[in-house]
This record gives structure tokens, sequence and C-alpha cells, in this order.
């Protein structure tokens, strides 16, 4: 696919889901940084162009209207997603990213020298054992663990008003019958992700009696 190809694709996408189109050259940079390093390091099985912008940058994106204002938390960001395109649109949230791949945090590293994204900080380091400067106002990830694992790892980074944010594609329902009981579910948001066809949603929880 051509460039001027993926970046109709995106600058489509970036329409239908409402958002700052300035924001497409650091998103093209990104795409042309991810497709460069993944022939080495293998950050992603998604291979073409086109599925890149889609299930990644066009995916990650879908939240963007559903984040709240305060420091966010990706854990597994593996190549970034969705805390770089997040950390693009949002210059002035402090965004730290969590993985434990050196590879991927490698990769990050120079992704965030590049962009000059100075709102992010990369965590090389299991969730379990992740300490931040400071508890966070919103904990995300996308397809990182059961429900129940994610809000377990990191409830030691969350501020007590804090919320989870799980992009989930499929299997909700057996993950939320298992949710603790300090954990509680807000929201169930229906994700419209550009040129996607798949079903996807974002589950907003918080701990009992903060909501």
């Amino acid at each position: 696919m051509a460039e001027t190809a993926v970046e109709t694709l995106l600058a489509k996408g970036l329409d239908t889901l409402a958002l700052d189109q300035s924001k497409q050259p650091q998103l093209m940079q990104y795409f042309e940084l991810l497709l460069k390093w993944n022939r080495a390091y293998n950050l992603t099985a998604t291979k073409t162009p086109s599925e890149v912008v889609i299930r990644h940058l066009l995916d990650s994106l879908s939240v963007v209207p559903h984040i709240p204002e305060g420091s966010l938390c990706d854990v597994g960001t593996g190549g970034g997603f969705p805390g770089i395109p997040l950390a693009i649109y949002f210059p002035h949230k402090r965004i730290d990213l969590v993985d434990s791949n050196g590879k991927k945090t490698r990769f990050l590293a120079q992704v965030k020298a590049k962009l000059e994204l100075t709102n992010v900080c990369i965590h090389e380091m299991r969730v379990e054992a992740c300490e931040l400067a400071s508890t966070v106002d919103g904990i995300i990830s996308r397809a990182f663990a059961d429900l129940s694992d994610m809000c377990c790892s990191t409830r030691h980074m969350l501020s007590p008003n804090g919320c989870w944010y799980a992009m989930k594609s499929q299997h909700t329902e057996s993950e939320l019958a298992r949710l603790p009981e300090w954990v509680h579910l807000r929201q169930r948001i229906q994700l419209n992700v550009p040129g996607l066809g798949e079903n996807r949603e974002l589950l907003v929880l918080s701990l009992n009696g903060n909501h």
C-alpha cells in the first residue's frame, strides 16, 4: 500500500472518529517507526500497512472521547497500544507505559525520542512489580489480561478514585462474572473502529464504593 493510501486511510478514520487531523503527522511517524522496527523486533503480528492503521492506530484512538482528564498508565503496552496514540492526542496528560519485554521498551524509547513525547514515561518491568512515581487516575489495557488479573495486578498503581479502562473484543461476560467483589463495573461502551467490522468495547471499572 502506497504511503499516500495509508495517509488517506488514517485521515478518513480520524474524520470518522471526529479527531483532530493535525495529529496525523506524528501518527504517521509512529506508523513508519513501527513498520521499520517490526521487521527485527516482531512488535506486532499485524504485518500489512492497512491493518496496522486500522487494528492498532484507529483501534487505540477509538477510546479518545471516553478518557477523562488526569494521568494514565498503559499496562502491557507492547508496541505502544493504546498508550502512544493517546500520548499524541493528550500531550499534557502524564502517560506511563509498562511492559516487561526489553525489545519493546527499547522501541518505545525510540518513539518517545523521535516524536518528542515529553509526557511519556517508560517502565521495563512486570506490572505487579511496577512502582510509579505516584498513583494514576486511570489504568488502561488492550487485550492485556483477564479483567480480574488486570485489576489485581495493578490495584497498587491506581488512585482511590481512579478507574480501569479495559479494551476488549470478546469473552467479556465470563470475565465480568469472575471480578473480585471490590471491583465495580461502571460502564460498558461500544467502540466504533473505522474499517474494522469487528466488535470492540471499553469496560470502565472502579473500586467498589467509588461510583
